[in-house]
C-alpha cells in the first residue's frame, strides 16, 4: 500500500513541473497591484491550473489508503486545494471586472477582497499537511513536496497586492474613525430586520423540528434542501432541542442563516475527535464553507472532553459570515476559525488549549470567552492564531469581550495555568483591546509554543484592558509583543482598519462601535 502512495505522489510532482501556457490576458490595471495586471492573471491562472493537476492526482490516493486518519487527511486535502481553486478564480474575476462584485462575491473593494482570498488559498495547504499529524510521516513528505509549488506560487502572488493611498492599511494608517452605528453596506435592508427580528418574527424557508412539526427533523435535511449557489438569503428556522448530528454546509451552499429559539436552548452537538481518528479539521460538529453564513441564537458543542485532544465544536470558512448570539463550546480546539473574515458578536466560547484557532481575519465583540478545565497536565490558552506568512492579511482582534474562567475552573482545587495566546505558526497575530481579563489569566499573559520559536515574528498586543488579569507588569518581554500606549496605535486594530470592518460587520440591531470606544 505504501508503495503505491510513493508511486502515487511522485506522479504529482511530475505534472507540477510541466509549465501552463496562460490564455487571454485582461488589459484593466488595478491600482492595488505592483505589477501589471496581465502578469498578475497569468500567475493566477498557471496557479489555478497547478491545483487542478494536483487535485486529479491526490483524487487516485484515496483509494489504496482505505479508511482511517491517513485517508480523511488526503480527503482533507483535497477539498482544501478545492478551496484554493475557488478563492483564486474569485481573484481572477477581480482584474476582469474591478469594483464590482462578482455573482454576489466579496465587498467590491480590490484591495480588501484579494487580500482576503489570496491568504485564504495560502493556508489551506498549511491545513492540509496538518491534518497528517498522527499518521505515517513518509506520506506527509511526499504530499508536503506536491504542495510546495502552489504555496510558493501563492505566496509570490500575494506579493503583489499592495497597500493602496487613502485605503486602510495594518499596521499603519492613522485615519481617525468615529463610533458608528448602522448596518454594513453588503446586507440589505431585508437581512438587517432578520438580525433584529424577534425568533417569533422571523419568516422561514424552512423549519427544523424533533417533534414532526417542521418540514424536517435534522438541520443536515434542511441544508441539503437549500439552493446551490444562491444569491438570495435562505432561511432555516431551528426549533428548540438536542440535535445530535455533524453538520457540513458545503461551499455550494450561499447565504444560509440559521435561526434557533436560544443559546443553550437549540443546540447542535457532535464527539468527533483526534483521539477517535479523526483529523482536527473534520472533527467539526458544525462546519461551513459556503459564503455569507449567518447564525444566531443557538449552540454549537463537541462534547468529546479533554482527554480527546482536538475536537472542534464550529469551523468556518464562510467568507462575510457572522455568528450572533451563538454558544460554542468544546475543550480543545473549540473553535475553529479557519479561513476569510469572519464577525463574532455576544457570544459565549468557552475551552481549554487553543479553544479559538484557525488563521481567518476575526474580530470578536462583546462575547464571553471562558477558559474550562483541562487535563492535569495542561495549560490553557485562549487563542491560537494560525498566520504563517506575513504577508496573510489575517489575525483575531477581541474587543469589549470578557475574558475570564468558566464554572468548573474556578471550582477547580489546581491552578491551571491559563494564558491569553500562543504562536501556533510564525506570524501569529492577536490583540486584545478593551476587554476585562479575569485573574485567570496568568501575570505573564502569553506562552510560548516551543522555546524561542516565533517570539521576534508574532504580533500580539494589549490595549486598554481592565481586570486583575489585565496588569502589565508582568508580561512577557518578546520582541513580538506590543503594549499600544496610545489610540493612534490601537486604531489599527479596530475592525474599520483591521478588516474594513463596514463592508461586512453586522449590526445586531444595537450600537457597536466601528472604532475604539475612548
Amino acid at each position: 500500500m505504501e508503495r503505491r502512495c510513493f508511486f502515487a505522489v511522485l506522479t504529482i510532482f511530475f505534472w507540477l513541473s510541466v509549465p501552463v501556457l496562460s490564455s487571454s490576458i485582461p488589459e484593466v490595471q488595478l491600482q492595488c497591484l505592483s505589477v501589471p495586471s496581465a502578469i498578475f492573471s497569468s500567475n493566477v491562472k498557471s496557479i489555478i491550473s497547478e491545483i487542478e493537476s494536483v487535485l486529479s492526482l491526490i483524487s487516485k490516493i484515496t483509494g489504496p489508503l482505505g479508511g482511517g486518519r491517513l485517508s480523511s487527511a488526503v480527503n482533507d486535502c483535497a477539498e482544501l486545494l478545492d478551496f484554493s481553486a475557488d478563492e483564486l478564480t474569485w481573484t481572477l474575476a477581480v482584474t476582469q471586472s474591478p469594483n464590482k462584485k462578482i455573482n454576489g462575491t466579496g465587498t467590491g473593494k480590490e484591495r480588501s477582497d484579494l487580500k482576503a482570498w489570496l491568504s485564504a488559498a495560502l493556508g489551506n495547504q498549511e491545513t492540509c499537511l496538518d491534518g497528517f499529524d498522527g499518521t505515517d510521516g513518509i506520506v506527509k513528505q511526499l504530499v508536503a513536496g506536491s504542495l510546495a509549488a502552489v504555496t510558493s506560487s501563492v505566496a509570490q502572488v500575494l506579493k503583489m497586492v499592495r497597500d493602496v493611498p487613502g485605503a486602510n492599511v495594518f499596521p499603519g494608517g492613522g485615519r481617525k474613525l468615529l463610533q458608528k452605528e448602522g448596518f454594513p453596506d453588503w446586507m440589505s435592508a431585508g437581512e438587517r430586520k432578520l438580525l433584529q427580528a424577534p425568533i417569533g418574527g422571523v419568516k422561514a424557508d424552512v423549519t427544523v423540528a424533533q417533534d414532526g412539526t417542521g418540514n424536517f427533523t435534522t438541520v443536515m435535511e434542511a441544508v441539503k434542501a437549500a439552493p446551490d449557489n444562491s444569491s438570495r438569503r435562505f432561511v432555516i428556522y431551528i426549533k428548540k432541542g438536542v440535535y445530535k448530528e455533524n453538520v457540513e454546509i458545503k461551499k455550494k451552499k450561499w447565504n444560509l442563516m440559521m435561526i434557533g429559539d436560544g443559546m443553550g436552548v437549540t443546540v447542535i452537538t457532535g464527539n468527533r475527535n483526534f483521539i477517535d481518528g479523526w483529523t482536527t479539521f473534520r472533527s467539526a460538529t458544525f462546519a461551513v464553507s459556503g459564503r455569507g453564513f449567518i447564525a444566531r441564537d443557538m449552540t454549537f458543542e463537541n462534547t468529546a472532553g479533554p482527554e480527546k485532544h482536538q475536537a472542534v465544536a464550529l469551523r468556518s470558512d464562510s467568507d462575510l459570515s457572522v455568528i450572533y448570539r451563538c454558544g460554542i463550546h468544546g475543550y480543545q480546539d473549540t473553535l475553529y476559525a479557519h479561513s476569510l473574515r469572519q464577525f463574532y458578536r455576544e457570544c459565549r466560547i468557552s475551552g481549554t488549549v487553543d479553544f479559538i484557532f484557525g488563521n481567518g481575519a476575526v474580530v470578536f465583540q462583546n462575547c464571553q470567552i471562558l477558559a474550562r478545565k483541562p487535563l492535569p497536565d495542561q495549560k490553557n490558552s485562549v487563542t491560537a492564531q494560525g498566520r504563517k506568512d506575513p504577508e496573510q492579511y489575517t489575525g483575531f482582534a477581541i474587543q469589549f469581550c470578557n475574558i475570564s474562567a468558566d464554572s468548573d475552573l474556578l471550582m477547580s482545587q489546581n491552578a491551571t495555568p491559563t494564558y491569553l495566546g500562543r504562536p501556533w505558526k510564525l506570524y501569529s497575530r492577536a490583540v486584545f483591546m478593551q476587554s476585562y481579563i479575569s485573574s485567570a489569566i496568568r501575570p505573564e499573559g502569553w506562552l510560548e509554543w516551543q522555546g524561542d520559536f516565533a517570539l521576534d515574528s508574532l504580533y500580539y498586543a494589549e490595549f486598554m484592558n481592565y481586570g486583575p488579569g489585565a496588569g502589565l507588569g508582568g508580561r512577557v518581554k518578546w520582541p513580538g509583543y506590543h503594549v499600544l500606549n496610545d489610540t493612534t496605535q490601537a486604531r489599527n486594530f479596530t475592525v474599520e482598519m483591521f478588516i474594513d470592518g463596514n463592508l461586512w460587520l453586522p449590526s445586531t440591531g444595537v450600537k457597536y462601535t466601528a472604532g475604539l470606544a475612548v
